[in-house]
């Protein structure tokens, strides 16, 4: 569930920042829009790791509540794999989505992953947003809100409903009582200032931006309120801006459910590895027979019907963990073995303390973002019949956001991310994916006049480029190198197939990690 790699970035040095706000009346991007005051360069402090050793850290302090700047102030938290060429084309601010996500450590992969002479002519920025991982404050509303065993995600049962609606409604007076002073600046547009706040920083006229998942509609936002002030705009994996955010997640379960369906379907022609059978209704039956069993019986009393599916949910973001899973489920089914259930959820689902702060600061986001039905019957009837069609995902999906049906504060309107004013944008999208579906991805192409959309076909993977898709990356790299974008005459400019589905697991593979495999742990299994 918003499982992270650990922020690279503790303690660093401070500096002051002020912002001010859009002025009443005032359009995004209009000469009436938010100017930055002067602020003091970052100090940049040395902060690497094995995997990234040139990474340097750094904070920034910016005004809590951008319409004041001389509000309370809080801190961002930096990073830095800093320009090595001799050709420098300025901060390259990268974002890994959630909203709750920390992009420390996405700065030294980014870094790494694009071929040398492009990452070298680049900042490559990493940022923790607001309220996230190593920036101040950090949000941690309940604190093992997702401790095992939870209550049956489909609510079958009156009591099952009211255990779950008793949750989110705790979960939400939790965030209120605690971060009363801070929930009304948890929202995209603030989070949108404080990346202006980092470029006016760095001293750049300009930034460019490179975002994955949520990190889409943060990208699209500073687009609309500074489009003088983008150079170039990369997005990956592309949130559709129309449906923030409560129709969004309604798509997301039908689309997950045909993920989970195409996992099943892998899993029947791999009959001779794992045993299931080769038909994929039957290994659908008895995944479900699974997690009827663990329902009444918890699996080590840790991996209970709502365990299972946050365990096998991440296969929906990226089908390299599809052979783990795959042992994992056969093992149960054929051998009554929990042992490496258990081990699949403590990798693959189970929530550490940074995954409580990502899904604070998720829930934070989204239900400020834009409003969400009061009401639990919209809920209820709406659900219930999408479990009816798509049941994989449904109900775990609306628990995970239940709380913004009490949540404490007002909530925003979704921005508007439609614009003329941008310099040609290069989009990628997978047809398949189920986290952000295709559609998606068109919609922001016919919003953003002069974007180029490469599509991988075929592909289910949330995150395509530096996954391992030469294709993709090169149109990523001739972008960031010297702006070039693909032009086609149909719905995408450029298509790439996608990479074969993965085999299942020897020992060889099973102890081989991959640049797909490091970058999906780094963008995460929700959000």
């Amino acid at each position: 569930m918003k499982k992270r790699a650990a922020a690279v970035c503790g303690a660093a040095v401070v500096l002051a920042g002020m912002i001010t706000s859009v002025p009443a009346g005032a359009s995004p991007g209009s000469a009436g829009a938010p100017r930055t005051a002067p602020t003091a360069k970052p100090v940049w402090k040395k902060c690497g790791t094995n995997d990234y050793p040139t990474l340097q850290c750094a904070s920034l302090k910016v005004p809590l509540d951008h319409a004041n700047p001389y509000s309370e102030r809080i801190t961002l938290a930096l990073s830095r794999v800093p320009h090595t060429a001799k050709k420098f084309q300025g901060p390259l601010l990268v974002n890994p989505g959630g909203p709750g996500g920390s992009g420390l450590t996405l700065a030294g992969f980014v870094a790494s992953a694009l071929p040398k002479a492009v990452a070298a002519q680049y900042d490559v920025i990493g940022f923790d947003p607001r309220g996230v991982g190593a920036s101040k404050p950090a949000l941690d509303c309940e604190p093992g809100y997702f401790k095992p065993v939870r209550p049956d995600t489909v609510p079958s049962t009156r009591a099952l409903e009211k255990a779950n609606l008793a949750r989110a409604r705790s979960f939400a007076e939790a965030c209120g009582k605690k971060y009363a002073k801070l929930l009304p600046y948890l929202d995209t547009v603030s989070a949108v200032r404080d990346m202006d706040a980092i470029r006016a920083a760095l001293g750049a006229k300009k930034i460019n931006y490179f975002g994955y998942s949520y990190g889409t509609y943060l990208g699209a936002v500073y687009g609309k309120l500074y489009p003088q002030r983008v150079r170039r705009l990369v997005l990956d994996s592309i949130v559709d801006p129309t449906g923030v955010w409560y129709e969004d997640n309604i798509s997301q379960d039908y689309a997950f459910n045909d993920r989970h369906l195409a996992f099943l379907a892998w899993v029947a022609r791999n009959d001779a590895a794992y045993g299931l059978g080769t038909d994929p209704a039957a290994v659908e039956a008895k995944w479900y027979a699974m997690r009827a069993a663990l329902a009444k019986n918890p699996a080590q009393k840790t991996v209970g019907a709502s365990e299972l599916e946050d365990t096998f949910i991440p296969g929906g973001y990226y089908n390299g963990y599809w052979p783990y899973l795959a042992e994992a489920f056969a093992s149960y089914v054929n051998d009554k073995n929990s042992d490496a259930l258990v081990e699949a959820y403590e990798n693959f689902g189970a929530v550490d303390a940074s995954g409580d702060n990502g899904y604070s600061v998720y829930a934070a986001v989204q239900c400020r973002d834009a409003s969400w039905p009061r009401d639990w019957r919209r809920w209820r009837r709406d659900n219930w019949a999408v479990h009816a069609k798509a049941p994989f995902m449904t109900w775990n999906n609306a628990w995970y956001n239940a709380p913004c049906a009490f949540w404490p504060t007002d909530s925003l309107r979704p921005v508007d991310v439609s614009n003329r004013r941008l310099p040609p944008t290069l989009l990628f999208q997978a047809t398949d994916d189920a986290a952000t579906p295709y559609e998606g991805g068109v919609t922001v192409h016919h919003q953003l006049r002069g974007s180029s959309l490469v599509v991988e076909q075929g592909g289910g993977n949330h995150g395509i480029t530096l996954s391992g898709n030469d294709c993709l990356d090169k149109y990523l790299a001739a972008y960031l190198a010297d702006g070039r974008v693909p032009r086609g005459d149909g719905e995408a400019d450029a298509v790439c197939q996608t990479l074969p589905d993965p085999k299942p697991l020897t020992a060889k593979a099973a102890s081989a990690s991959s640049r797909g495999s490091t970058l999906h742990e780094l963008l995460g299994h929700r959000g």
